[in-house]
């Protein structure tokens, strides 16, 4: 099943759902005809289109709206915090193109601290589905939730058929005592070939699918920092508040310590290019996260890995 065809089946069975974008139809371009007035195209006034969700929440309906990640989250953030986070008002925001997904865009597109804006408003959950199979077991509790929600939508097409989804649990995919990464969303594709290549090099490794990331896993955070010799933390995102914030958050609430390395993106934005040449620009391909993590794990570091350029 794929996004739009989840969405048509669920606003047809309730009545109280609205679909609304931003003039971005990409994921919903076959919606209009099926849904007539529950179907609202607000213009490029993404806004406009917050305050008008709040206005229809308040009234009862379920509005599912759309836009560029960067742009449903930054330009309209305010109206976010203020209209719905204060609210509690269940708007569920479908966040277009997010992190490396937006590959060819520059950093005006970019929404790489997405993550870390959402999740500082109060009543705000965040979610971050690995792949296509992800996103539609994940979205129907999402849209059950009573609170505003934020997901950013990955459409990607894999071969793993992923577990049924709980709010604020993690998938285990894996245990390993040497090194376990924490990982989400389109980083999941590659985390499974760094395990694989980690494995070969004789390593026990764990692989977590964090795929909400608020309320998120506590426990399974707190079992990986007991459990395993190093977590590392993999995101396409900025190293500022995204998932190694949030674990370093959950170890100190918790008065524990773990090893982490981090791999995300360190004070800048990636360059632009497709994506198979971004994750490799930017030293994110699944054999370079392994071999980041054999570096981390031996003491050195490889500076064929990074240009000087884009290291960390």
């Amino acid at each position: 099943m794929t996004y739009e065809e989840l969405l048509t089946e669920t606003a047809l069975s309730n009545e109280q759902v609205v679909v609304m974008t931003a003039e971005n139809r990409a994921l919903v371009r076959n919606l209009p005809g099926v849904l007539g007035k529950r179907f609202i195209d607000t213009g490029i006034t993404e806004q406009t289109m917050i305050g008008a969700s709040a206005g229809l929440a308040l009234r009862g309906r379920i509005p599912v709206v759309h836009a560029l990640a960067a742009f449903l989250t930054m330009r309209a953030f305010e109206f976010v915090r203020t209209d719905l986070g204060i609210a509690n008002l269940p708007a569920k925001l479908s966040g277009f193109i997010p992190g490396f997904l937006s590959d060819a865009n520059g950093p005006t597109h970019q929404a790489i601290e997405d993550i870390s804006i959402m999740r500082g408003i109060p009543n705000v959950t965040v979610f971050a589905p690995a792949d296509e199979d992800d996103l539609v077991k994940m979205l129907p509790e999402i849209w059950k939730s009573p609170n505003p929600a934020y997901t950013r939508i990955n459409t990607r097409k894999t071969t793993h058929v992923h577990e049924p989804f709980e709010l604020g649990k993690a998938e285990v995919i894996s245990s390993g005592s040497d090194v376990t990464i924490l990982t989400y969303g389109l980083m999941f594709e590659q985390a499974l070939i760094a395990v694989e290549v980690l494995k070969n090099e004789g390593l026990s490794v764990g692989l977590v699918n964090m795929r909400s990331l608020k309320p998120v896993d506590e426990a399974i955070i707190l079992q990986v920092a007991a459990s395993s010799n190093l977590i590392v933390t993999l995101e396409d995102h900025f190293l500022t508040g995204g998932l190694y914030t949030i674990v370093a958050e959950v170890l100190l609430q918790y008065q524990t310590s773990a090893k982490v390395m981090p791999i995300a993106l360190k004070e800048r934005w990636f360059r632009p290019a497709l994506l198979p040449d971004v994750l490799q620009n930017e030293g994110f391909s699944g054999k370079q996260i392994a071999e980041r993590i054999l570096g981390y794990q031996t003491g050195y570091s490889q500076p064929s890995i990074l240009t000087p350029e884009f290291s960390e």
